[in-house]
């Protein structure tokens, strides 16, 4: 086993031996930008991981690795098009830098690569690995849609909520994991372990990206602080909010979370308040470490050594405690 960071280390240079622009320059310098962007390269990290506690050989899974990146960034581009977002890990998005029409196609560029990258492996595993891909693929966008229909929503609930992170990030974790899983030929019940491990992980993961949105550094968070609270997203903070408030603090916080003001920076300020006076912040933080708690359970069920434990649960925890 390897530390964190030389699996990123080995996978950025996999990655930029990858990302070569070729003709049309319109279509590959956009997919270049933003796989080159940084970001915390989680998923890939966890594939290359994941292969090694299964035994395998992180090398034989760099494929599977970026083929997880490729798909996330892809999913960014076009995440970042519909909320209208303007930055993407301290700099502008692919739609600002250069227009709509070409994150569209470049994104859709992505996808596609992100499929060739499974035609490396022998028939067995590329079916493996293209049939939980294109299953998480399809639930990554019905996330998406889940998270569009709730800002016009006034009836979302904790389990809807929890719902769409599982489906528009947790998956992917999951994925990440299991394909690492795969590639190593462990047995079928620890690939589905390590994709229930890697799912509650990222359930704890986003409600910690929802934490940090509007709490967080806007220096080492690397993108804008209080962007769900402008785009008026029904967040885990919103709703516990919305659940421990009276009915006067409920109002406020609904009729808050259905403007559109020209002063955001007021708007952001008195909803971090009402977040942290309801208990919906101090809310938000243990449910992060329960879902980390949940992951670090189904370990135990995983014929792995003690020592791979710790490590991945120190991973977890590591990712509980993030500032980024």
């Amino acid at each position: 086993m390897h530390s964190t960071e030389k699996y990123q280390e080995r996978f950025i240079e996999f990655l930029n031996e990858y990302s070569v622009v070729k003709e049309p320059l319109g279509l590959y310098e956009p997919i270049q930008y933003i796989l080159n962007l940084g970001g915390k390269r989680l998923r890939p990290v966890l594939t290359l991981m994941t292969a090694e506690v299964f035994n395998g050989n992180f090398k034989k899974a760099l494929d599977a690795a970026l083929s997880i990146e490729v798909f996330h960034n892809f999913s960014l581009v076009h995440d970042d098009i519909m909320d209208g977002a303007p930055l993407r890990r301290g700099n502008k998005t692919v739609h600002e830098k250069w227009n709509i029409n070409t994150g569209i196609l470049s994104g859709d560029a992505m996808l596609i690569m992100a499929y060739q990258l499974f035609e490396n492996y022998e028939p067995a595993t590329f079916r493996a690995l293209a049939k939980l891909f294109s299953k998480t693929a399809l639930e990554v966008c019905e996330g998406q849609q889940y998270d569009i229909d709730f800002e016009t929503r006034d009836d979302v609930t904790i389990t809807d909520y929890l719902k769409m992170i599982e489906y528009k990030t947790a998956v992917l974790v999951g994925a990440a994991m299991k394909m690492g899983a795969i590639v190593a030929d462990a047995s079928d019940k620890d690939c589905n372990a390590i994709y229930e491990f890697g799912k509650n992980l990222g359930i704890a993961f986003q409600l910690q990206d929802d934490y940090l949105d509007a709490f967080g550094d806007p220096k080492t968070f690397g993108k804008q602080i209080g962007g769900d609270i402008i785009e008026n997203k029904k967040t885990y903070l919103y709703l516990k909010a919305i659940e421990f408030s009276n009915e006067a603090d409920r109002l406020e916080l609904s009729q808050l979370f259905s403007s559109n003001p020209e002063d955001l920076s007021a708007k952001i300020n008195i909803a971090k308040q009402m977040f942290v006076s309801s208990g919906s912040a101090e809310a938000t933080k243990h449910a992060i470490q329960d879902y980390t708690d949940k992951a670090f359970t189904v370990l135990e069920s995983m014929g792995i050594s003690e020592d791979k434990k710790a490590l991945l649960k120190a991973f977890g925890n590591s990712l509980m405690n993030r500032t980024v």
